[in-house]
């Protein structure tokens, strides 16, 4: 398959127009594409980063073309927020060695790549193949999705809130904390991730029957009829006390009630404390994700 069959965007709304009946077409599979071109077209194009983001299409044989901008006939897309991973959809072999030729010939520089297991992996090896580059497993994860929500038991002391106003500064803490501790560079700038968190209302605390809050958890944007539970954490020496699933469960709740149709999670596959907790709260796997880094 030709390298120039991918069409080349570099403008979101224009993206979506093309790719994003594809995209809601299987929402799960499709979760980080969904909320982060929502967020983009939303806030700003620069939200992740300095640089513009860059997307691509490629349309299936016969499909839409450059010049029309039908959303039909789209059998795989990516986007990428510099300096950040490459996200692409599923890609069969052939599809992903195109997709690496290409990049690799217009002398693009990719720090990584994050996708579904198997598009991951050959995109990797394809991305060595074009540049010589070591690419190296980082991590490993799982999405979930929720079936029948459970709530653990025993249920801790306190109870679930909406972080506000007066929570902008813990919400910042939290999030660089939440950050570093999973191996991540921060996305965003802390603080105007809080504000932003505080204006949606989107996070919620458990705080105990002090007050004090001593675990978070968030949840993306609905789009397509999906809500991603986000940004669960518990500092380190409040850990084992059953906070995290209480506030993963009534941050769920509000998913659902806001009229979420799937409401889903990735984990850490290297953390089994955490796949455990999910599956207890009644979510259950959908498929293995992975993240390389290229050197």
């Amino acid at each position: 398959m030709p390298s120039d069959d991918w069409y080349l965007i570099d403008d979101v709304d224009e993206f979506l127009a093309r790719a994003g009946e594809f995209l809601r077409s299987r929402p799960a599979p499709h979760t980080v594409h969904l909320t982060v071109t929502e967020n983009l077209r939303s806030s700003g194009s620069h939200i992740y980063g300095d640089a513009d983001p860059e997307f691509g299409v490629l349309p299936e044989k016969g499909g839409a073309r450059e010049g029309e901008t039908a959303d039909t006939g789209v059998r795989a897309a990516f986007f990428r927020t510099p300096p950040h991973t490459l996200n692409p959809t599923p890609l069969t072999e052939d599809e992903a060695d195109a997709l690496a030729a290409l990049l690799a010939g217009q002398r693009r520089e990719l720090p990584g790549v994050f996708a579904d297991r198997d598009t991951a992996a050959a995109f990797a090896a394809a991305w060595q193949r074009h540049t010589g580059a070591e690419a190296v497993l980082r991590e490993r994860m799982r999405l979930y999705r929720l079936d029948e929500l459970t709530v653990p038991q025993p249920v801790p002391p306190g109870r679930a809130r909406v972080a506000g106003e007066a929570d902008r500064k813990q919400l910042a803490q939290w999030f660089e904390e939440f950050c570093r501790d999973a191996g991540e560079p921060l996305l965003r700038d802390a603080q105007e991730w809080a504000d932003e968190r505080v204006e949606r209302g989107d996070v919620m605390f458990w705080q105990d029957p002090d007050g004090t809050a001593v675990a978070m958890a968030g949840a993306t944007v609905k789009v397509a009829g999906q809500v991603r539970v986000v940004g669960v954490y518990t500092p380190a020496h409040l850990r084992g006390r059953g906070y995290a699933g209480a506030v993963t469960v009534e941050v769920t709740r509000a998913a659902l009630a806001s009229g979420a149709e799937e409401v889903l999670l990735f984990t850490d596959l290297a953390n089994p404390t955490s796949n455990g907790l999910y599956q207890r709260i009644g979510y259950r796997p959908v498929s293995d994700f992975a993240k390389y880094d290229f050197g």
